[in-house]
């Protein structure tokens, strides 16, 4: 680590939405939340990065198609394979697949509709970066908004993300949006690089969110930056 907090950045694109959000409830959980810029190859030290949800490029071609091209992903994508922890959430989890740190992709929602509502999720593993402060099994309320959120992939890519325990988390009380086994969020091998469409970002505060149960993904990789 950095300094005496740990240095999380927030990667803002053209159309992300969500990046106050992030940054929020880094400084919630106690650690110094840095603004990164898509164009800029510089992750001005950073421990960890927060790639946010929105609508990045637009969601032209496909969602993150464009945004895995950004200048600030060159450093991040070298970063995240020696070990930085890396969250991303809707569309940054779908930045994450097209650039190929996480299989698999983010389709069309099954219904074909827009999705908002509080998510029901069962947290499947504590292993990861952004999941130690929680217990296998538990169940958490953030809330969900997409339109492509249905998580896709071949059934051996689905049968080794069981098997290896990297589904991190998933949907409990009903699939939203047609992924398949109700993944609503996984990670890379290594445990440092995790995706999922749900917004723990909005569910740090009681005056907003419906929970406060996100704020354990960012009080998580604190923890880890200590400890690692």
């Amino acid at each position: 680590m950095t300094g005496g907090l740990g240095r999380i950045g927030v990667v803002t694109f053209p159309g992300s939405l969500d990046e106050r959000d992030a940054r929020r409830a880094v400084g919630l959980a106690g650690g110094e939340p840095v603004e990164l810029w898509h164009r800029e190859k510089d992750l001005r030290q950073v421990d960890a990065v927060v790639l946010p949800g929105g609508f990045s490029y637009g969601d032209y071609l496909r969602c993150g198609a464009i945004a895995r091209f950004s200048p600030v992903m060159e450093p991040l994508l070298e970063q995240a394979r020696a070990g930085m922890p890396v969250l991303g959430i809707c569309n940054g989890f779908q930045v994450l697949c097209e650039s190929h740190l996480l299989p698999g992709a983010l389709t069309r929602n099954d219904h074909l509709h827009f999705v908002c509502r509080d998510q029901r999720l069962r947290v499947e593993t504590d292993g990861t970066a952004w999941t130690g402060d929680y217990e296998t099994g538990q169940e958490i309320t953030v809330p969900l908004k997409n339109g492509e959120g249905g998580y896709v992939a071949d059934e051996r890519t689905l049968d080794a993300l069981e098997a290896e325990g990297r589904v991190v988390f998933r949907y409990v009380g009903g699939n939203p949006n047609g992924s398949r086994r109700d993944i609503a969020g996984i990670s890379n091998e290594a445990g440092n690089v995790v995706g999922l469409m749900p917004h723990p970002e909005h569910a740090v505060e009681t005056l907003t969110g419906p929970t406060t149960d996100g704020l354990g993904f960012f009080t998580s990789v604190l923890k880890r930056l200590v400890t690692a």
